[in-house]
Parts: C-alpha cells; sequence; structure tokens
C-alpha cells in the first residue's frame, strides 16, 4: 500500500510544486483577457464556471484511457507504477498546460492554426491532415464501442445504438457548448470520479483488513509480467498501452475547447495541469484495483488470457479490461457499483467522442 499512496501523494504534490514551475515559464498572466471575453460568440467562445472547465477537460482528455489502458497497462507490472506517475507529471500535464496556454494567448484557436502561425502554412496542412485523422479514428472508435456494449447490455440492435449516438454527437457538435457538454458533463464527471474515488477506499480498506495484497515496488517485481513478453516488451509496449495523456496527441485538440471558456489566465494551471493530474490518480487507483483483484500481476494476466485465475471462488479467464471493471464494481460497490460501471464504462467514451468531433467542426 506505501506504493500505492506515495503515487497518489507525488501526483498530487506534483500539481502544487512542479505544476507551479511549468505555470512561471508559461508566463500566466491574470490580468490579460481571455478568448472567452475577447471573442465571446455564445456557441464556442463563452465563459464557463472553472469547475465545470475543469470537468470538461478532464472527460474531453480521459475517456477510458485511465480505466481500460491503466487495467490493461497493469498486466505489465508494477512498473506501470513508474510511467504513469513520471508520464503524467513531467508528459502529459505539461503537453496539456503547454497547449492550452498556447491557444489561450492566439485567440482560442486550434493546432493546425498554431502550427501556421509558428511553424509556417505548410505545417498548418500537414497538421491538418494529421488532426482529420485522428479526430475521425477517435470519434468512429467511440461510436463503435459504446454501440457494441449497449446492444450487449439492453438487447437492441447494435446498428441502432450508432444512429442514436451519432444524433447525439451531432447536436453536441453543433449547439452551443453550455447546452449539451456544459450540462451533461458535469455529471458524468462527477460519476467517474466517484467511481474511482469508491474504488480507491475499498483498495485501502482490503489491505487493511487483509481481503487483499496491494503489490509493492521493488527491484524484485520491477520486470515484464505480461503473458506475451516476447510480443509486447515493457519498453514501449507500456507506454501505448497506459497512454493516459503521456504521449496522447489527442489532448492537444482538446484543450483548445477549454481555451476558449476559461474566464481568467490564473485558472489555466487548475484546468490545464490539474485534469491530467486527477487522470493520473484515476489511472493509479485502476491499475492497483486490477492486480489487487486478481491476487497480483500474474492472476491478472491469468485472467485475461485462456489460463484463468480464481477470484472469490468463480474462475475468470480471456477477461477483457470492461470485464474486469465491471466485476471490481460489483464486488467491491455492491448493486450502486454495478449501475456506476455500466455508466462509466458506456459514457465515458461518447464524452470524448463528441468532443472529438466537435473539434473537427
Amino acid at each position: 500500500m506505501i506504493t500505492f499512496l506515495v503515487s497518489i501523494l507525488l501526483l498530487v504534490a506534483a500539481y502544487f510544486v512542479y505544476g507551479r514551475i511549468v505555470e512561471k515559464y508559461l508566463d500566466v498572466d491574470p490580468s490579460r483577457r481571455t478568448p472567452a471575453y475577447e471573442r465571446g460568440d455564445g456557441v464556442d467562445y463563452q465563459p464557463l464556471p472553472t469547475w465545470k472547465v475543469f470537468i470538461i477537460q478532464f472527460l474531453n482528455i480521459a475517456g477510458l484511457g485511465p480505466i481500460f489502458g491503466a487495467v490493461t497497462g497493469a498486466a505489465f507490472g508494477p512498473a506501470a507504477y513508474i510511467w504513469i506517475v513520471v508520464g503524467c507529471i513531467f508528459m502529459g500535464a505539461v503537453h496539456d498546460f503547454f497547449a492550452g496556454m498556447m491557444s489561450l494567448r492566439n485567440d482560442g484557436v486550434n493546432m493546425p492554426d498554431l502550427a501556421s502561425r509558428y511553424l509556417g502554412k505548410g505545417m498548418k496542412g500537414v497538421m491538418i491532415f494529421v488532426s482529420i485523422f485522428l479526430l475521425m479514428a477517435v470519434g468512429v472508435s467511440f461510436v463503435i464501442g459504446p454501440s457494441g456494449l449497449l446492444e450487449s447490455l439492453t438487447g437492441m440492435p447494435k446498428e441502432t445504438w450508432l444512429y442514436i449516438i451519432f444524433g447525439y454527437y451531432i447536436l453536441a457538435t453543433l449547439l452551443p457548448v453550455d447546452k449539451i457538454i456544459g450540462s451533461i458533463y458535469p455529471l458524468m464527471g462527477g460519476i467517474l470520479l466517484f467511481m474511482a474515488f469508491g474504488v480507491g477506499v475499498m483498495l485501502i480498506a482490503g489491505q487493511i483488513s487483509g481481503a487483499h495484497q496491494l503489490v509493492e515496488l521493488t527491484p524484485d517485481v520491477l520486470k515484464n509480467w505480461h503473458s506475451d513478453p516476447e510480443r509486447n516488451l515493457l519498453i514501449p509496449m507500456m507506454f501505448i498501452v497506459i497512454s493516459c495523456g503521456a504521449i496522447s496527441g489527442f489532448h492537444a485538440t482538446q484543450s483548445p475547447m477549454m481555451a476558449r471558456c476559461l474566464k481568467n489566465e490564473r485558472y489555466a494551471r487548475p484546468v490545464f495541469y490539474g485534469a491530467m493530474i486527477a487522470e493520473g490518480v484515476v489511472a493509479m487507483i485502476w491499475a492497483t484495483a486490477a492486480m489487487a483483484y486478481c491476487g497480483g500481476p500474474e492472476g491478472l494476466n491469468n485472467a485475461m488470457t485462456s489460463v484463468g485465475t480464481e477470484i472469490n471462488g468463480v474462475i475468470v479467464k480471456n477477461a477483457q479490461a470492461a470485464d474486469l471493471v465491471d466485476l471490481i464494481c460489483k464486488s467491491w460497490l455492491g448493486k450502486v457499483g454495478a449501475v456506476i460501471a455500466v455508466i462509466g464504462v458506456v459514457v465515458c467514451p461518447i464524452t470524448s467522442g463528441d468532443t472529438a468531433f466537435r473539434s473537427l467542426r
């Protein structure tokens, strides 16, 4: 449990220490008028309460990364802790802070326009192509995935859910940012954070009661635990699986949307750096939960393959990340957890898909 708690403390401390160092380098100026006021149009450019901007930014960049990515990445073992902490503090959070501040200082424009201003028109064309490809890929994947899950949960045809989700995407893309995204996201973000908090509490309670054992990061366990290590090298495959923003260029397409809604530059660190740190905390909780629930990294790998492992008297095998999230929530959070798990697994990708299409628009 020491590794888990220290990792969480390092992430939180980084927001107050390293985040302020980055803030100084970015020359944050509370006296400057933000694009929300300079270019207010009632659609994309409009000031929103800072807590809403934070939650929207958190959901925009998170999706299922800090849940599915962390659970799948935990198969590599406790080395995942190092990547989540180091990656979030020094890469992901700085990346998002930098992207958000660049947009704030340049009228809230997107990355292709930023590339044009600083690197020339030729690079703008390259960035437009990359952004379109990236956002289309994210949007499409976050339609297909949730529609398949909803089909299995409700029995309604997948095609029907595809139309429903796309219909929602059209509304979320075209309507003013406060009408749907600003109204729904705070509720969804609260559910996601409550789920992570509940699982985190059960982790600590289970460790204290002896119900499960949290793996500590020591030299003996610092190796590749993956069931297929030859095809899943620790470096770089762990970095890719547990992206959590550390290597995700997708975040740079999302930050400008919130740069258009920020009331003051003093809130840039809480929103852009802070949201990434929050994602890191959620990822730490789920990576730890996956290993603890399955009896360690070896048990987790067995549960995700045909080998199987016994959990609470039941043999779990060939489990996907969604299956493990569902099992953990049901086991540790009861009926409420089961509902939250469904909402989280279905809604979280949708709340990244809609903003992917909004950025594309």
